[in-house]
């Protein structure tokens, strides 16, 4: 049969590109149900993903595309293994970064106070910078609905790329972390946590975002370096510690000018909230202090000094002013040694109007209503005036805390939130959630490291209250006693079987909606839950733990967590804390940290920082196996750097597929035989394949992709280069060498198809459907087994061989500047008497693919081979 005859009974096409395969197969894949769970299988046959549902505010870039491509190999393989993958996407469309996103785009903000206006549309986008300086204000129901609809939007787009790119997602399992079932997950969640006491509202200082205008949790944080100023300050002594000889006021000491000690502080403008001075018990400076007074400059309140370990006798004067709040080393002093409370900052970063008690009210008069840098610059100017400020700021560079997505430095205020426990308070709890992350599977290993660091540093409960709009309302409503009081001791909550609820449109079982407010009738909790408190629950969301017991028992546990490095101590461990309260167990067996993508300048891409690069122009220009390629060159846990060049050499990697496919088919590959390889070279070939087959499982079942697909395509490129080139003639002929060789190239094709789906699916699809029924991504994974009933005892040494020998006579040819196709009327061998004696049993491939007339071999001439050609 000639070539052009099998390629047409194959469906082989004349010119095969890789332009349009995605439009194709995509298509194809969605119309057949090819990657759709099948929920009748039991749950050793699952394998079940806990995919990152990305947040919804913007576009995606390439850290995604990395990160995701990794996952999608993975559920690829375990497809190909037998299981039956439950792969779902989700929407991470609630909480901070959505409304700051509508605020953006629409040049809108929420107020709550405004009643809802079901006319009101929303201006023409793009609004101008005005607009977002002089946002118009709406209902929270308007705003909530803006929201809604914006992300529905971005999340059409994003579903349209995470196509393009080819992930094998089950679309029919698509959720988001703000829809009905997410909404009554994440309550059912919580009502349960509150009935066992895991859940808990308080009073007590929290951090405050005041661009964001809401509490964030400890988790969130991140330090920037920001310039600031020490300000020296002086304290007038009042009254000596017990310790000091008659408890009269001291004279000069260590450090101190009789009646005076010093403070150096970058917050002056918290001294209206000074509480107290603190020293370390150790520090001899300040011993006859300990238990004394000193008055506050400018405001005249008296504080007393005390002792404690966590002050630094290093760092400045050794004595520290403690504030309510200025850090949270204030909050552990207020706490520790029970201080009385002098806030003077609100919700809105500005200095409350009126002084806290025992404040004189004059020079607070100066403060109030001021921003905090603004209350700074004026406080300095009127220490400087009293005489209290002791030369010139300092000048210094500081580490300053901002909630991760924020603009401002965070502030600490002292407002009622909710709290789950986490064991920041609870050294059992704290102790059981060590041991979870350590029945965890790690990948890589290393990463627990930071799982234990992070629990073992928690300070506090997980604040999981947010002042904001579009997010899971908490279902508890407030009984208002006959002054309209709140009774916080004990909230209404509702019936599981109610949920989803909105505590700000329905009412509590056993009121009606006109005692909303009143004395007597009931109020709203206002809040909604942090995003990580809803996201943290996805094992749950997805697989049916509210409304669907049997897919429930089929997926969770689930076997993966996939997810980036960066949010351990937010999302993985949220998860654990969730699933171990609720159910005592992990939520997953595995866990595969992503690394970060960089730039050319070798720094970890993000939004934040302006250096993204998005996917799609790539994705057009090369096509999404190319960027599958590079994308799974990353291991986990590993860094990898955004190089083009590496895109294009996988554009050639496919295309190279696509053609050397279409030549093996042409010589007979698609022939349907049952013949064994029985010739030397076609059984070496294969044994060198079945090592790639092991070594590629080995590394996926250790999920290193990146070594399965490594391995794969250097066998892949020595298979076109060398094993191609020395069979082809002896392929196209009779007889049983003809026959090995086209059973040989059958079993590897079919075979290096199998080991490049999981990395380039639609290439790999499209030569599967050129001879072979049904999809590659169905068909099961390569075992060494099924190429050993082809070729049961060949030696990979052979081809090696084939290939050193082949690359000495294309270098004699290329130094001449000979076509390739040049006659070799004679050759010679020379090399060890074995190695030679291997070569002889592949000569007539070795002549075949060099042109040789005559091929001598001269044994023991030389230590390694030499191929010597006359012209």
């Amino acid at each position: 049969m000639t070539d052009a005859a099998r390629q047409q009974r194959t469906g082989v096409p004349e010119r095969p590109s890789l332009d349009g395969l995605a439009e194709k197969w995509g298509q194809r894949w969605q119309a057949e149900g090819t990657y759709a769970f099948d929920r009748t299988k039991s749950r050793s046959d699952v394998y079940a993903i806990d995919t990152p549902p990305p947040t919804v505010s913007g576009e995606l870039h390439m850290g995604h595309v990395f990160s995701y491509t990794h996952t999608d190999t993975v559920a690829r393989f375990q497809r190909m293994r037998g299981r039956t993958v439950f792969y779902p996407m989700g929407w991470d469309d609630n909480g901070l970064p959505t409304e700051r996103r509508v605020q953006n785009v629409y040049g809108v903000s929420c107020d709550p106070s405004l009643p809802y206006d079901p006319e009101w549309q929303p201006p023409r986008r793009p609004v101008g910078e005005e607009a977002r300086k002089n946002p118009v204000a709406i209902s929270r129901r308007n705003f909530v609905e803006l929201c809604a609809t914006l992300t529905a939007e971005d999340e059409q787009v994003y579903e349209e790329l995470w196509r393009r790119l080819g992930l094998s997602v089950d679309w029919s399992l698509t959720y988001t972390t703000i829809g009905a079932t997410a909404r009554a997950t994440a309550q059912r969640a919580f009502l349960r946590n509150l009935a066992r006491g895991e859940a808990y509202s308080a009073e007590a200082p929290a951090l405050w975002d005041v661009g964001f205008g809401t509490a964030v949790a400890q988790a969130e944080l991140e330090d920037r370096d920001r310039p600031g100023a020490y300000h020296r300050i002086r304290f007038e002594v009042t009254a000596a510690g017990p310790g000091s000889a008659g408890g009269t006021p001291v004279g000069p000491g260590p450090g101190r000018d009789a009646p005076y000690v010093y403070v150096e502080t970058t917050r002056p403008e918290l001294l209206p909230a000074c509480v107290a001075l603190v020293c370390h018990p150790d520090d001899e400076r300040y011993a006859d202090l300990v238990g004394g007074t000193v008055r506050v400059p400018l405001f005249g309140a008296e504080v007393t000094i005390y002792a404690h370990p966590l002050a630094d006798p290093a760092k400045g004067s050794g004595l520290v002013m403690t504030c309510t709040f200025g850090d949270l080393a204030d909050v552990t002093w207020w706490r520790e040694l029970r201080l009385p409370a002098r806030v003077v900052i609100g919700r809105d970063g500005r200095l409350l109007p009126e002084p806290p008690s025992g404040v004189a009210a004059a020079p607070y008069a100066e403060l109030a209503g001021l921003r905090v840098n603004a209350a700074r610059r004026r406080i300095v100017e009127l220490l400087a005036g009293s005489g209290d400020l002791v030369g010139e700021p300092r000048p210094v560079t500081h580490p300053v805390k901002f909630y991760e997505k924020g603009d401002s430095p965070l502030e600490i205020i002292s407002t009622r939130q909710w709290y789950l426990r986490n064991g920041g308070r609870d050294a059992g709890l704290r102790a059981e959630l060590l041991d979870r992350g350590r029945e965890l599977n790690w990948v890589p290993a290393h990463m627990r490291h930071r799982y234990e660091h992070w629990v073992g540093g928690l300070t506090g409960d997980w604040l999981i209250s947010r002042q904001r709009y579009f997010g899971v309302p908490f279902p508890v409503w407030y009984r208002l006693d006959d002054t309209g009081e709140p009774d916080y001791a004990q909230p209404l909550t509702p019936a599981e079987s109610a949920l989803p609820v909105d505590p700000t449109s329905d009412s509590p079982a056993g009121y009606t909606e006109s005692q909303r407010g009143q004395p007597g009738g009931f109020v709203a909790d206002p809040d909604v839950m942090d995003t990580w408190a809803t996201s943290s629950l996805t094992p749950q969301i997805v697989g049916g733990w509210l409304d669907d017991p049997d897919l429930y028992a089929r997926v969770f546990p689930m076997d993966l967590r996939p997810q980036g490095q960066e949010i351990i101590r937010t999302w993985l461990f949220a998860t654990v804390v969730r699933a171990h309260l609720e159910a005592g167990v992990l939520p997953w067996r595995d866990a595969v940290l992503s690394g970060w993508i960089l730039d050319p300048d070798r720094k970890k891409m993000s939004k934040s920082k302006g250096n993204v690069q998005t996917p799609l122009g790539l994705l057009d220009e090369h096509g999404p196996d190319a960027v599958r390629y590079w994308a799974a060159n990353g291991r986990p846990g590993t860094d990898l750097a955004f190089d083009p060049g590496q895109i294009r050499i996988g554009r050639r990697l496919a295309t190279k597929l696509l053609n050397a496919s279409r030549f093996a088919l042409g010589l007979g590959a698609g022939d349907p035989l049952r013949a064994p390889a029985g010739e030397p070279l076609d059984r070496s070939m294969l044994a060198g394949l079945s090592t790639v087959v092991a070594t590629a499982t080995a590394a996926f079942d250790r999920y290193d992709h990146t070594e399965a697909m490594q391995v794969t395509e250097a066998f892949f490129w020595r298979f076109c280069d060398d094993y191609i080139e020395l069979v082809k003639e002896r392929a196209y002929g009779k007889g049983p060498g003809a026959e090995s060789a086209r059973a040989a190239l059958a079993a590897a094709l079919g075979t290096l198809l199998r080991l490049f789906a999981p990395f380039l699916p639609y290439v790999t699809e499209e030569v599967w459907s050129w001879w072979r029924y049904g999809s590659v991504h169905r068909s099961p994974w390569p075992t060494t087994y099924e190429i050993a009933r082809v070729a049961a005892d060949g030696d990979p040494a052979l081809l090696e061989l084939a290939g050193a020998a082949l690359t000495q006579i294309r270098r004699a040819k290329s130094e001449r500047k000979l076509s390739m196709r040049t006659e070799v009327p004679l050759a010679e061998a020379l090399g060890p008497a074995a190695m030679l004696e291997q070569l002889a049993s592949i000569a007539g491939d070795l002549k075949a693919a060099g042109r040789i007339g005559k091929l001598d071999f001269l044994p023991d001439r030389t230590p390694e081979l030499v191929i010597a050609c006359a012209f």
